[in-house]
C-alpha cells in the first residue's frame, strides 16, 4: 500500500464503527512501527512512554526488540486512546477492556479497506510491508529498516530495497 492508500485506509477508519479514533491511531502505529498484528494487540501502555516520545517494541518470530521514537501526531493519538479507555493495561482494547484479538484487526481492517474504495482486499501484513517499502523508497539504510523492523536476517529486509525505484537516484552528480 502506498501511504495515500494508508491515510485513505485510516480515514475510513475513522469513520466506521463506534471506535473510530482508536482504530485509527491502531492503523497509524502498525504503520509507524512496521508492527506485526500479534505484536499490536500485544502493546501494552508500560511499553509507551509517551513523556519520552519512547515506544519499547517488543518483536515476535524470534525478532530483534527495539527502541523507536513517537512522533506528535501519535504521541496526541495515543493520548487521546488512553483517555477514552482509562485504566487498562493494552493499549488497544475492547469494550470489555481487553486486549483486542488479531481477528478482530483483521475483520476492522478488511472493513476499513472496503470503506476505503481499496481495489484489493486489505489485511494486517500489508501494513508491515507498507511501512519497509516506504522506509526503503526514502532512501533509508537497509540495515536501519532491519533493526526497525525486527528482522534478524538482511535478506528479509532486502525485499524492500530491490524494488525502490530510486535506490540509484544519487550514485552520479553532475
Amino acid at each position: 500500500m502506498t501511504g495515500e492508500e494508508v491515510a485513505a485506509l485510516m480515514s475510513a477508519a475513522g469513520r466506521t464503527g463506534r471506535h473510530g479514533h482508536r482504530d485509527k491511531t491502531l492503523i497509524l502505529i502498525a504503520y509507524r512501527h512496521g508492527l506485526r498484528v500479534s505484536e499490536l494487540v500485544n502493546l501494552r501502555w508500560e511499553m509507551v512512554d509517551l513523556q519520552a516520545g519512547l515506544i519499547h517494541v517488543t518483536r515476535l518470530k524470534n525478532g530483534v526488540p527495539s527502541i523507536h521514537p513517537i512522533r506528535g501526531v501519535e504521541i496526541r493519538a495515543l493520548r487521546r486512546v488512553k483517555r477514552d479507555y482509562p485504566d487498562t493495561d493494552y493499549v488497544f482494547v475492547s469494550e470489555r477492556k481487553g486486549p483486542l484479538t488479531t481477528a478482530t484487526v483483521r475483520k476492522l481492517l478488511a472493513r476499513a479497506g472496503k470503506v476505503a474504495g481499496l481495489p484489493f482486499p486489505v489485511h494486517p501484513h500489508m501494513l508491515r510491508h507498507s511501512t519497509g517499502y516506504k522506509l526503503a523508497n526514502d532512501g533509508q539504510d537497509t540495515r536501519a529498516i532491519q533493526h526497525y523492523l525486527g528482522h534478524r536476517n538482511i535478506q528479509h529486509t532486502v525485499r524492500y530495497t530491490e524494488l525502490s525505484p530510486d535506490r540509484f537516484q544519487n550514485f552520479w552528480k553532475d
